[in-house]
């Protein structure tokens, strides 16, 4: 077992007022981080962004006829859930000035946003495709609802855009650990 003692390596005792900045201690809690104000915009503009898409994707009649619209619909409202509930979490967190540096709430958070960031960023890309496809190469669109696709998909590359930096603090929070 190999121990280090005082006689072979010196070292002094850390005295009790230098505590406050001991190695360890994290200082100050970046905005954007969970339980900050910067952290609940994020959060509720993901929302924000997440339901629009879904409102707009449920107002055409003919998208589950396409599986990528489809998967923009079930992504937005995985978007919209996990935001949102994050948001209430935020909430919470700030009127009780708690802190959300727990190692494996940070964990979880990281790990449902990169998977929720991931599934949006995909779902857009194919939605985004499609519309492409009715619009140019098709030129369908008078018989389609180009417009709120595009406009959906829209919502939806703005949905994820707002979640990226939450995905970024988490994965930051976690790496620093």
């Amino acid at each position: 077992m190999n121990i280090s003692h005082a006689s072979v390596h010196p070292v002094e005792d850390p005295s009790t007022a230098e505590a406050p900045n001991a190695p360890g201690l994290r200082m100050k809690d970046f905005q954007g981080m969970p339980a900050t104000f910067g952290g609940l915009a994020l959060r509720l503009f993901q929302f924000l962004f997440a339901a629009s898409a879904l409102c707009i994707m449920a107002t055409t009649n003919d998208f589950p006829s396409v599986t990528a619209f489809r998967y923009l619909v079930a992504a937005a409202g995985l978007q919209c859930l996990w935001s949102l509930s994050l948001a209430i979490t935020d909430i919470y967190a700030i009127l009780v000035r708690r802190s959300l540096q727990n190692c494996r709430l940070v964990t979880l958070f990281a790990v449902c946003d990169g998977i929720t960031s991931t599934l949006t960023f995909a779902a857009a890309c194919a939605s985004a495709g499609i519309t492409v496809l009715i619009d140019n190469d098709l030129g369908s669109c008078s018989q389609n609802h180009c417009t709120q696709f595009e406009a959906a998909t829209a919502m939806a590359f703005a949905s994820w855009f707002v979640a990226l930096p939450s995905f970024l603090f988490n994965y930051w929070s976690l790496a620093t650990r």
